[in-house]
């Protein structure tokens, strides 16, 4: 960069450009791949390890959906997976089945969906939509994956102990998970169940304070928040909400640890257990939900909102249209972290509590809907009358929106308490939640890996396998979640192991043998993307700089940025992200660090009056130079 561009900057900004070039030494493979300070090579220890999650997960479900599809068939086959797991007559064993369930649950909520997604692009993009070099702090960004991967490895361990993973459901709700002999599952699997919470929760908190740190401290010059991508508001609430819920559920599971270790009895009063009473008095199983759910909604959202920061970029650079309405976009963010906060006892409207204030929760529930239908109409919008490319991103963004419209419909109705007594731990809300934050956040993630895979790899992944992933994968969730709506209604209760012994729901079998057929399909279409993604890391076309011609800044730097990010000068941000398909510009984008005197020919009235200052600074800035030269 030359003095007179230094000149005009610290200028115009007041010389607070704080990126300077870092060196780096040279690294070991240790250094470079295991142990790394770089936000990059971080997202993808992230992004890898949440595959692996996704996959076991997956897993669980087939295994599940096994039995409650063909209730009578054998799976003698799974023996030399499952071993004692299977009876001797070749049936599911049924404190097993609860174990499948709960660590479903677990896994593809905390593991997949919340480090996975959000430490996977949070990691990645923050730094280079913002214009840093990296992190805030790269050694607590290196901590908060390997805090991760220890979390990753308690739980792991738990899925092969002789009394079986953690059975308590993934919420762990007491006094199952708080007495060790209420069943096996209930012994040392939900202990390292605990462990293993405690240490993600450690992870999500030392991640948080670092996004947070680094959007509030390191833009690059001319970057306001009224500039930053949705994707960066996104991640940057999320790390926000993360940092108040969070530390609530750690409380939770650690008077869960007294109850269960230490004789204390907060959560558990007048226990019998094969008639002999326990001496545990004075508890309320009642708090624990209170703490659950106090993190619980709020992480519906630590799930999505990264998912929809996602498809708000990829919506518009692929439909080559202004976002429409950026600030209610943004305001519907904010929007949806506040109430967040303040709906959590709608998950408890059959808890016993005052039907006054189960009014007061309905209420803030069915309020919550409305930036949710804000940012819903706006994608809406950019996409009417787009020149829309359909890329495989496209379609998963695409694909977000209909599941997050289709599945926020039910929560309408699950809002209201007097219905949602009645479908309550009914199969309609497993529908409900699958497609609104499930299947919605998963697409958003398929979505960002899509998009974002040349700057990751410096390739492109395969389209067509993309196409085919998407299809199968879209027609795939609504056979397997919309038919659970009508079981639901028609009372069939969630995490119970057979409904063969039940006259009334006989007639549904064939809806859930259809259910577990679709998921099958759905789970093993899920290696077609595993193949595509690491064929296309060693093996597909090489990436241009800007395949997308998008705007935002990580686009500017290197196919394969380094450590560091730019090999010079960070890039200065002269306008918002989502001047696309501009009325006069020579092309149909322009990036956020091309200022306005280079684009008269598109510039609106209030931009001619800033690219006039950009030209008045810029002669300043020659005058300087001559004068500093002897040549005034």
């Amino acid at each position: 960069m030359s003095t007179v561009d230094i000149d005009i900057k610290e200028m115009v900004h007041g010389g607070d450009d704080h990126h300077g070039d870092h060196e780096h030494h040279h690294e070991n493979f240790f250094s470079k791949y295991v142990f790394s300070l770089d936000h990059k090579m971080i997202a993808k220890q992230f992004l890898i390890t949440g595959m692996f999650w996704a996959l076991i997960g997956g897993a669980l479900s087939l295994i599940f959906r096994l039995q409650l599809g063909f209730p009578e068939a054998s799976l003698e086959f799974l023996r030399p997976i499952l071993g004692k797991w299977i009876t001797e007559a070749g049936k599911l064993d049924q404190e097993f089945y609860l174990a499948a369930v709960t660590m479903h649950g677990t896994i593809m909520v905390f593991f997949v969906l919340t480090a996975g997604l959000s430490g996977t692009f949070s990691n990645f993009l923050i730094p280079l939509q913002i214009g840093a070099r990296d992190m805030a702090s790269g050694f607590m960004n290196m901590l908060s994956y390997w805090f991760f991967f220890l979390s990753s490895v308690v739980m792991l361990v738990s899925l092969f102990i002789e009394t079986g993973p953690a059975s308590g459901g993934w919420v762990a709700y007491p006094p199952l998970s708080a007495l060790e002999q209420a069943m096996s599952g209930s012994g040392l699997g939900m202990t390292l169940w605990l462990a293993s919470m405690a240490l993600f929760i450690v992870s999500q908190l030392l991640g948080g304070v670092n996004y947070i740190s680094t959007v509030i401290n390191m833009r690059t010059n001319g970057l306001s928040f009224a500039k930053l991508p949705l994707t960066v508001w996104a991640f940057f609430i999320t790390a926000a909400i993360g940092l108040l819920a969070f530390p609530v559920l750690f409380a939770a599971a650690l008077l869960l640890i007294f109850d269960r270790s230490f004789g204390t009895s907060f959560y558990l009063n007048e226990i019998y257990i094969a008639g002999e009473a326990l001496a545990n008095v004075g508890g309320s199983p009642v708090l624990y939900q209170h703490l659950f759910w106090f993190l619980g909604h709020p992480e519906v959202y630590i799930v999505l909102l990264p998912a929809l920061g996602i498809t708000s970029e990829v919506i518009s650079t692929s439909a080559r249209k202004p976002i429409f309405g950026y600030r209610a976009m943004v305001g519907s963010i904010l929007g949806i972290a506040v109430l967040s906060f303040i709906v959590w006892a709608h998950h408890m409207f059959v808890s016993g509590m005052n039907p006054f204030l189960g009014t007061v929760f309905m209420l803030l529930t069915l309020i919550i809907a409305v930036p949710s239908a804000v940012k819903s109409f706006n994608y809406l919008t950019t996409l009417w009358k787009g020149n829309i490319v359909f890329t495989p991103a496209m379609l998963f963004s695409i694909g977000l929106v209909s599941l997050f419209i289709s599945g926020g419909l039910t929560g309408i109705i699950l809002g209201n308490s007097a219905l949602d007594i009645q479908l309550h731990d009914t199969y309609f809300v497993v529908a409900h939640f699958h497609l609104v934050m499930g299947s919605a956040s998963f697409f958003g993630m398929m979505a960002g890996i899509y998009h974002w895979f040349p700057k990751m790899y410096g390739r492109m992944m395969n389209e067509k396998l993309g196409y085919v992933h998407f299809w199968l994968t879209f027609a795939g969730a609504y056979m397997v979640f919309f038919p659970m709506h009508y079981i639901g209604i028609a009372g069939f209760p969630r995490r119970y192991y057979s409904f063969t012994k039940f006259d009334a729901f006989s007639s549904f079998s064939d809806l859930n043998m259809l259910i577990s057929v679709a998921a099958i399909i759905t789970v093993f279409a899920q290696f077609i993307f595993v193949f595509n993604f690491f064929y296309s890391i060693y093996r597909g076309k090489k990436a241009t700089k800007n395949p997308w011609k998008s705007n935002t800044l990580e686009w500017t730097t290197p196919v394969e940025p380094g450590h560091g990010n730019w090999p010079g000068e960070v890039p200065t941000v002269y306008r918002w992200p989502y001047d696309y398909s501009k009325p006069g510009a020579s092309e149909d984008f322009i990036p956020q660090n091309v200022p306005f005197s280079d684009t008269p020919e598109s510039n609106f009235a209030q931009e001619k009056e800033l690219a006039k200052l950009e030209q008045e600074e810029k002669q300043k800035g020659a005058r300087v130079l001559k004068e500093d030269n002897g040549e005034a």
